[in-house]
């Protein structure tokens, strides 16, 4: 809703100014009047000229959501209407781009709309996981509950998310590092050393020469390698915007021997949480299982449930064709068979979720124990077989003399 600026008097004759949100000038006025403010002059709030460039709007965290969510359950519980604690929530939220979304949910509650398709309108906020869920609440007259257990599955998610982003840190930056100090030996200390050692006017390890040469490489084509960089970082990408480039990508990471069992235990937390979830929550199960195909994350996997969802149509148990896609552990396959034989699939999946994030928990810290002592490794040969190469025509020279 537009933002209007005010000055006036109140009814005691001091002077008083501030900003009203409402549908037009009159609904502003509307609103003064209540607040006893005498012959206000009122006008539009000037629009910030960064207003509509994407760039420069802050982004709507997981935080904000996680947040949102927990004070929306409670007001909901608490007996407050929808639409106030929209309003209210809106007016105290600090993140400008969240707020003009929250203002536009109101507006389309207070019309008449649902809340969950109020929500789709920002995918980007509010993915399809949510929406669904949102929209059983309101069918099932549960939405304080809903609103409760998908706060707690957006905190697990992002510690899971913490976890692995925490995980590939150390490595990241270690690589970096070595690219940087590389980059620098190569492109300043190796051209002063090859100077001095053509005032020697001996023949040159092949050590020594080779580095020379790969120096002299870079110097004269340091522009055609970042840009070989960019274009082929752009290929990829390229490649992965595909549906057959995504999958054969995907499978690759899926199926690679170090970090292809931490994706894979990711993918079985992610699947099992989300759907346990979703079932939790009332969303029947085909549903559901749309649901988790779209925010799997992964096309391998998300192949697999879409073709456990189409079986499933056809009448067939779910531990079934989960077992035929390859994709997931006999053991949980085994779990989710006896959880579907009892009643209880919601469960199970919830306790397979919870198994699998202690193993995540185990997978990381096995993954950054191997890779520390690794990087150690690469970056000491990598510097120290620089300096030795740089000193051989030295040591030779001093064993001549």
């Amino acid at each position: 809703m537009p933002i209007y600026v005010w000055k006036g008097k109140n009814s005691y004759g001091e002077k008083r100014k501030g900003e009203v949100e409402a549908i037009d000038e009159a609904g502003a006025r509307a609103q003064l009047r209540r607040m006893r403010i005498d012959n206000p002059t009122i006008k539009p709030k000037p629009k910030d000229l960064l207003e509509n460039i994407k760039l420069f709007q802050p982004k709507v965290t997981g935080r904000d959501l996680v947040i949102f969510t927990r004070q929306l359950s409670t007001m909901i519980d608490a007996g407050l209407p929808l639409v106030q604690s929209l309003q209210i929530l809106g007016k105290q939220q600090s993140n400008a781009t969240f707020k003009a979304v929250l203002t536009s949910i109101q507006g389309d509650v207070e019309t008449g709309t649902t809340l969950a398709d109020s929500m789709r309108k920002h995918p980007k906020i509010f993915d399809s996981l949510y929406a669904n869920m949102i929209e059983a609440g309101e069918l099932g007259g549960i939405l304080d509950t809903i609103l409760s257990r998908l706060a707690g599955f957006k905190e697990k998610a992002m510690a899971l998310q913490k976890k692995i982003k925490g995980a590939m840190t150390y490595p990241t930056i270690c690589l970096g590092i070595s690219i940087l100090i590389l980059g620098v030996i190569l492109i300043f200390v190796v051209p002063v050393f090859e100077k001095m050692f053509k005032d020697f006017g001996s023949t040159l390890p092949a050590p020594t020469q080779m580095v020379i040469e790969i120096s002299n490489f870079f110097q004269s084509y340091i522009i055609f390698v970042i840009i070989g960089f960019v274009l082929l970082s752009w290929v990829i990408k390229k490649i992965y915007s595909t549906d057959k480039g995504r999958l054969r990508i995907d499978h690759m990471i899926l199926w690679s021997p170090v970090i292809g069992p931490l994706i894979r235990k990711v993918a079985v937390a992610k699947f099992t949480r989300t759907l346990s979830t979703l079932l939790q929550s009332g969303v029947p199960i085909l549903d559901a299982l749309q649901v988790v195909a779209r925010t799997a994350g992964n096309k391998i996997i998300e192949r697999a449930v879409i073709r456990v969802a189409e079986s499933i149509a056809e009448g067939r148990a779910i531990a079934e064709p989960l077992e035929e896609s390859g994709v997931f552990p006999n053991m949980v396959v085994q779990m989710i068979n006896v959880g579907e034989s009892v009643g209880a699939l919601d469960i199970m999946l919830e306790k397979i979720a919870d198994f699998y994030d202690e193993e995540v928990d185990q997978a990381v810290e096995n993954l950054t124990a191997m890779i520390e002592p690794f990087m150690m490794v690469f970056l000491g040969g990598m510097i120290g077989g620089l300096v030795v190469a740089m000193y051989l025509p030295i040591f030779k020279i001093a064993s001549v003399v």
